[in-house]
């Protein structure tokens, strides 16, 4: 299957709230007040996703104890996809090292509310919950060689952290499609 982009949505959009489970059926929501929120949606066997994986868990480390709000969010089909069940996501998240919740979107109505259409795919938001990047979290890709630094998505939240405008350049990101449920396609993709 070809590599999805993502679908860039509205910058100034509100962050859709939502209230999701981990593995341990714990209910997580965005958080009242943090100086920047991300939402990514990922999930356990998309080779994106395994790319870039340890740069996530380096995200989780350096901007969790800097009062940024770090969710992710799978939402496939883990009927046809076992590999991303919540089972496993408790193991992926224990493996490396990721110290964001890691939730399950079973009915995948928050990928909808996002507009979400890749593995992974990126959200960044201010203090005020409203959308200032989109994108990808870097140039690398399994294909290349380009270094997994995070720097798109590090630059972003850096300028929202220092006061600064984040840039108004964004890439889309790409990966796997999101594994949506038969009959259960969004109309965006």
């Amino acid at each position: 299957m070809p590599a999805v982009e993502s679908r860039m949505l509205a910058i100034g959009t509100k962050a859709p709230a939502f209230s999701l489970p981990d593995p341990d059926q714990k209910l997580h929501s965005l958080e009242d007040a943090a100086d920047a929120y991300v939402i990514m949606f990922i999930c356990n066997h998309c080779p994106f996703v395994q790319h870039v994986r340890a740069e996530l868990a380096r995200l989780g480390q350096d901007y969790g104890r800097r009062n940024v709000a770090i969710y992710a969010i799978n939402s496939n089909d883990v009927d046809r996809y076992p590999a991303d069940s919540p089972s496993n996501m408790k193991q992926e998240a224990r493996d490396w090292g990721y110290t964001f919740p890691y939730l399950f979107d079973a009915d995948q109505s928050v990928a909808k509310l996002y507009k979400a259409a890749c593995t992974p795919d990126f959200f960044v938001f201010d203090s005020e919950q409203s959308l200032v990047y989109r994108g990808q979290l870097d140039d690398s890709r399994p294909s290349n060689t380009a270094p997994v630094d995070g720097h798109d998505l590090r630059a972003a939240l850096e300028a929202i952290l220092s006061g600064r405008d984040v840039t108004e350049k964004q890439i889309p990101s790409i990966g796997c499609s999101i594994k949506w449920k038969p009959g259960n396609e969004p109309d965006y993709v």
